[in-house]
């Protein structure tokens, strides 16, 4: 039980400590607001969607699904487009020196869209769940294997938590707003650099 619970810890954090869309988001949305309870939907909807893969995973539902090779691509070119555009929305979102320019863009149900979408919508992570958290989990039977997924959801909901309110003590000292005008710059690159990274590896599966 012991192996299971720190299996899963060491796993769900390296999976989700590297700077990428859905961590960009979250930070932003935090740095954003002048309130931390105004970012929570957004922390609650991307923690659950990773409830939903790390579930998936464990359970081989999304392997099976991810097995059938035109219904991975297809997942992949909606990822791909819909990176581009939320890439280019980050981007517009740093101009103007004001730092609640996010806030003001998106209400509650689009920043909860948002969340979903590129927690989703993100075929990179999706495989990289299933490839890792899922292949691990077939160590593992029974109670052990319900503690191995529990430890990795814990871990999502603690860290989408932490990186919102990082993002809101950034926030709170950037008055003027340049740092995360810098910030929003520098995570539209990485979006744009993940869709570009998609297409690539879309493109070579087809040859």
């Amino acid at each position: 039980m012991i192996h299971a619970v720190i299996n899963g810890f060491i796993l769900a954090f390296g999976l989700i400590l590297p700077l990428g869309v859905q961590n960009v988001f979250v930070f932003n949305q935090g740095a954003a607001h002048r309130q931390f309870h105004r970012v929570l939907p957004v922390v609650i909807a991307a923690a659950l969607c990773d409830t939903l893969l790390i579930s998936l995973a464990v359970f081989g539902v999304s392997a099976i699904v991810l097995g059938i090779f035109w219904l991975k691509a297809l997942l992949q070119g909606v990822g791909i487009l819909f990176l581009l555009y939320m890439g280019g929305v980050t981007w517009r979102s740093s101009g103007g020196g004001q730092s609640n320019k996010p806030a003001e863009q998106l209400d509650t149900r689009r920043q909860v869209a948002f969340a979903l979408s590129v927690s989703l919508l993100n075929p990179h992570a999706i495989l990289d769940t299933v490839g890792v958290i899922g292949t691990n989990s077939l160590s593992y039977s029974g109670v052990e294997k319900i503690a191995f997924a529990l430890v990795c959801i814990a871990v999502s909901w603690l860290w989408f938590t932490g990186l919102a309110l990082a993002g809101r003590m950034i926030g709170s000292m950037d008055q003027s707003g340049r740092i995360l005008s810098l910030l929003n710059k520098v995570s539209a690159l990485v979006i744009w650099g993940t869709a570009v990274y998609l297409a690539v590896s879309l493109l070579q599966a087809q040859h």
